[in-house]
């Protein structure tokens, strides 16, 4: 009883390397997600639910390594909070930090103009725009004074009524 006990504390590797191989992976994806674009963030489908759990299961090993401990996994958690809560800290006190991690809004429509090629960067469909349109109470392309892609994925729309 007490070996078994032991063991599920027992790690494999040192805790720094835990420590190193959870930072390593948070930035790396952390980068990766941020040049994936605003919109996949925004709209969370039934793909992206998929890429996230394929996501965590692709990295698992790079976290863990040989350990299956449960001292190595909590280890692995802790770290990841921390540098979650302390990459929103420095966010908050850098506007140059907030923007590398959260981005900036990105300008689609002016009144009346809708900049396609911007629509097209950013991987906004047709019917996302007209989607967001009509959730505003826009009909007409024409009534539109502001369209702005926010950091989270939302499509913000400001009509000439309002």
């Amino acid at each position: 009883m007490d070996s078994t006990f032991a063991e599920m504390f027992d790690l494999a590797m040192p805790w720094w390397a835990f420590v190193l191989r959870a930072c390593v992976v948070y930035f790396v994806l952390l980068g990766l997600i941020r040049l994936s674009g605003k919109r996949t963030m925004g709209q969370f489908t039934p793909f992206d639910m998929l890429l996230v759990v394929l996501l965590g299961n692709a990295v698992q090993n790079a976290l863990l390594g040989q350990d299956t401990s449960v001292g190595g996994g909590l280890l692995l958690a802790v770290t990841l909070i921390a540098l979650n809560w302390l990459v929103g800290l420095a966010s908050v006190r850098s506007p140059r930090v907030e923007r590398m991690v959260e981005g900036a809004p990105v300008l689609l429509a002016r009144d009346g103009q809708v900049y396609r090629d911007v629509l097209r960067r950013e991987l906004i469909s047709h019917e996302d725009f007209e989607k967001a349109m009509r959730e505003a109470g826009c009909l007409d392309m024409g009534d539109i004074r502001l369209a702005v892609l926010e950091n989270n994925g939302h499509i913000t729309l400001v009509t000439r009524q309002s």
